[in-house]
């Protein structure tokens, strides 16, 4: 009898899982592909002499290095002549009028964007797109391409109603194969890479080099992500990918349409997440919320906000941590005239608080560097063990650099510090922080500022070192 039971329940689970699996994906990948694009990018490259200093004098190499190196320095005058460099990526239409979705390092730096078509159905093959506007901060860039006739364009659906376990597809170019489809599920909801605004879906449908910026489908043919990035130890798909939540790409590109840029609130304050120890100590009921650490000028000091403020509600909605309340605030509009609750001395109050830009304020922090004759006003500064310089022609010379090399120089290095620890050293050359390109000193400032709001215990760098690029996570804290 029980094995009989068992029996019929196996069939039973079987039948269950066959009619949650659709038995094709074919009609729906044929419905939504016309809407999918890939993208070349053209980027002219100053032509840079051979090498220098690799091979010693009266080296055998010496007169083969020499001999590669006169061949590229054809140019006139032995100037070696520009080259063209190119990349792919994906894309896909949102709007029948020629509005493209893609991620912002797909076209970052590109002198020409050509975008290639879904074939069939009557549609263009290749088309220039125009760049409407971009936002480092979510990856995200709106493209506009002039067609003669109407395009194939897909809806954004809520990502927020994506479940654990629901079925996806990721479209796009993958390693340049032109057009693909892979299937697979939601892994995982609101991962958080190393921005202040991420919320990243996570999903194991094969995403690989050449899909940043494509488009991922619910079973109903809506985007609810742009694929961004993988997790991989070998460059290759291994079932960890994620993208960009449609309802956090929806409001940044509505914004790009507009503007042709973002415009972001701003509450200007430093935060923290509240723990268990201190709200036990400030009298809470529990651990949520956002402990005020420093109230600097801005919309939050003109309001009367206090250091040692808790915000438990901001515009009506509850506050759990700092990073919900960063992308809250980040997501209102500007101007806009908000109530904050706070837990001070005991009790709520709740405080009205005009909203600033944060792109505003960022450009103000960094016009803070430069003296009224436009000489710099800081040069150096000491953060995270680290002595840093704005790289300038002396260092570049002195590096081995480009002349178009931008980033912050390693002069020395604190050996008691984890940096020292993880192998920094004098020399090394820090062009990203948090993902996001770092030229000057007030940009790392931001960068490391944007992270504490966010209640992130480390910064993301990307250090270079004689050309060679590596990640390394620094602490905040110490």
């Amino acid at each position: 009898m029980w094995l009989a039971l068992l029996s019929v329940l196996f069939v039973l689970a079987q039948t269950l899982i066959a009619q949650a699996r659709p038995e094709s994906l074919a009609p729906l990948a044929q419905r939504i592909s016309p809407s999918v694009v890939n993208i070349t990018t053209s980027t002219l490259v100053e032509g840079r002499t051979g090498p220098q200093g690799i091979v010693p004098e009266g080296s055998p190499f010496e007169d083969f290095f020499r001999e590669f190196q006169d061949r590229n320095n054809d140019g006139e005058n032995g100037v070696p002549r520009p080259r063209r460099s190119s990349a792919l990526g994906s894309g896909f239409v949102i709007s029948e009028d020629g509005y493209i979705v893609t991620n912002n390092h797909v076209i970052e730096g590109a002198d020409e964007i050509v975008i290639e078509f879904f074939p069939g159905d009557g549609q263009p093959e290749e088309l220039t797109a125009t760049v409407v506007g971009t936002d480092p901060k979510t990856d995200i860039a709106l493209l506009k391409v002039e067609a003669d006739i109407p395009l194939k364009f897909v809806k954004f659906g809520n990502s927020d109603t994506a479940k654990v376990g629901d079925w996806v597809i990721a479209m796009g170019n993958p390693l340049g194969q032109g057009f693909s489809v892979s299937a697979g599920i939601v892994s995982a909801r609101n991962r958080a890479l190393s921005g202040s605004y991420d919320d990243y879906i996570q999903t194991d449908a094969a995403i690989n080099r050449g899909n940043s910026g494509g488009p991922l489908f619910n079973m109903d043919g809506e985007v609810v992500g742009v694929n961004t990035a993988i997790l991989s130890p070998n460059g290759g798909s291994i079932g960890i990918g994620f993208s960009m939540a449609s309802n956090v790409v929806t409001k940044v590109v509505d914004q790009l349409r507009e503007f042709g840029e973002t415009r972001r609130g701003w509450l200007g304050v430093r935060i923290q997440d509240v723990t268990d120890d201190v709200a036990e100590a400030m009298g809470l009921d529990e651990a949520k919320g956002a402990l005020i650490t420093d109230v600097p000028e801005g919309p939050a000091k003109e309001a009367g906000l206090l250091a040692g403020d808790v915000i438990l509600s901001f515009d009506g909605v509850d506050v759990d941590d700092t990073r919900g309340l960063v992308r809250q605030v980040g997501e209102t509009t500007v101007g806009k005239a908000v109530r904050v609750v706070v837990f001070r001395e005991g009790g709520t109050q709740t405080v009205l608080v005009t909203l600033g830009r944060r792109e505003d304020a960022e450009r103000e922090e960094t016009e803070e560097e430069t003296t009224e004759d436009g000489a710099p006003g800081v040069s150096e500064k000491d953060v995270l063990g680290l002595t840093l310089q704005v790289l300038n022609d002396a260092l570049r010379e002195e590096l081995g650099l480009g002349e178009d090399e931008t980033g912050l120089a390693v002069t020395n290095v604190d050996e008691s510090s984890e940096a020292f620890e993880k192998g920094l050293r004098a020399g090394d050359v820090i062009t990203e922080a948090g993902q996001q390109k770092v030229t000057s000193l007030a940009d790392l400032d931001a960068r490391i500022e944007e992270a504490k709001e966010a209640g992130r215990k480390s910064l993301l760098l990307l250090v270079r070192r004689n050309g060679e690029p590596r990640f390394v996570a620094l602490n905040l804290e110490g």
